[in-house]
């Protein structure tokens, strides 16, 4: 009988601390994603790629970004290496690379001291080739009275 009861004090007391450990501290940093996907529609060869992903820090503790990955080379993203204090917002600058024409889904993963260390955020669209984009024509150009005509003549 005292093995069968030391043996559930045990037991529960494993229980006890698994759980503590998996509790989050009251004063851990917090990031939250305006918004975590970006379509950029149809954009044009080698046109600016970058969107800016705006982002809130919540928490007592400083939030540290530690990295942030691209999942490939035409997929940069810049973040601010310094602390994002408490009540602060900033931004993750993700550019990709708009000489690779046709449709696309990037993420990035970001890395830090949040109680959620990892966050995935992506960006799709579909670029248009060099000759779909040389070959638009000019606003105002349909209607004939464009201002990028020469009526000189």
């Amino acid at each position: 009988m005292k093995k069968i009861l030391l043996f559930c004090i045990c037991f529960v007391a494993m229980g006890v601390v698994a759980y503590s450990q998996d509790a989050k501290p009251a004063s851990s940093a917090e990031i939250t994603f305006e918004r975590e996907m970006y379509d950029y529609g149809t954009i044009d060869y080698a046109s600016d790629g970058t969107y800016a992903f705006k982002f809130y820090k919540y928490g007592k503790r400083p939030l540290v970004i530690t990295n942030a990955t691209g999942s490939c080379g035409c997929t940069v993203p810049k973040w601010p290496k310094e602390p994002i204090l408490k009540g602060q917002s900033s931004f993750i600058n993700v550019t990709y690379d708009t000489k690779r024409p046709g449709p696309f889904t990037k993420t990035v993963t970001i890395t830090s001291n949040a109680t959620s260390p990892s966050k995935v955020i992506t960006i799709k669209g579909v670029v248009r080739t060099q000759e779909q984009t040389d070959n638009q024509m000019p606003f105002g150009k349909e209607g004939g009275d464009s201002p990028l005509e020469n009526h000189s003549q």
